[in-house]
């Protein structure tokens, strides 16, 4: 396995459009499901970067925003937590479909 510094990127860059869901939780979060198809390029590297409980460390621009998170496992794929700071300031809500740029970055 090879070593990377932490955040360093590991060269999956990834443009994922889709439309934005809310799940409800003891607090509601907002995601973009990623593709199955770029699921698969994920998982070529994801034993490299997870931290744990499958989660891949990200850097996610949207619009003009640009910030650091995981993209979570879910049925098999992947989704992409949108932060409330991010959809107030992007002005994107349920329903809206969106592109997010994803940069693979190592954690270990």
């Amino acid at each position: 396995m090879v070593r990377r510094k932490y955040g360093e990127p590991v060269g999956l860059r990834l443009s994922v459009t889709g439309p934005v869901f809310e799940w409800r939780g003891p607090a509601p979060y907002h995601f973009v499901a990623v593709p199955p198809e770029q699921c698969e390029e994920i998982g070529d590297v994801a034993a490299e970067v997870t931290y744990g409980w499958g989660m891949v460390p990200v850097r996610v621009a949207l619009g003009g925003s640009e910030w650091e998170t995981a993209l979570w496992p879910r049925e098999g794929g992947y989704v992409v937590p949108l932060r409330d700071w991010v959809r107030e300031a992007e002005g994107v809500g349920p329903g809206q479909v969106v592109e997010v740029t994803l940069d693979v970055v190592a954690r270990a």
